[in-house]
């Protein structure tokens, strides 16, 4: 299994930046993929961008041009770098990813507890 812990998430204000970082821990073989969704009070948890193992990312229309997914292998850490941030992008954020723990095996997913971006306007 695997275990996310993510930090980075706060307070800021329309225009400014965070950074948010996820690393993975526990027993796996390895990380096929990372990623981050989001989720706001009353609607569905959406797809923010993804970082398939050995493939280009994947972003959200509305987050385009503003964030950046990124990934330590080393570290089995995952970070997303959010500019320009909006009241739009207010939400609970939760990292996540797949991973096997025997070579050739299922891909297992594993999300994190998630960590609130708040943007006022």
């Amino acid at each position: 299994q695997v275990q996310l812990v993510e930090s980075g998430g706060g307070l800021v204000q329309t225009g400014e930046s965070l950074r948010l970082s996820c690393t993975a821990s526990g027993t796996f073989i390895s990380i096929n993929a990372m990623g981050w969704y989001r989720q706001a009070p009353g609607k569905q948890r959406e797809l923010v961008a993804t970082l398939p193992s050995g493939s280009s990312t994947n972003y959200a229309d509305s987050v385009k041009g503003r964030f950046t997914i990124s990934r330590d292998n080393a570290n089995n850490t995952v970070y997303l770098q959010m500019n320009s941030l909006k009241p739009e992008d207010t939400a609970v954020y939760f990292c996540n990813v797949g991973f096997q723990i025997r070579r050739g095996g299922v891909i297992y997913s594993s999300w994190g507890r998630g960590t609130q971006v708040t943007v006022s306007s």
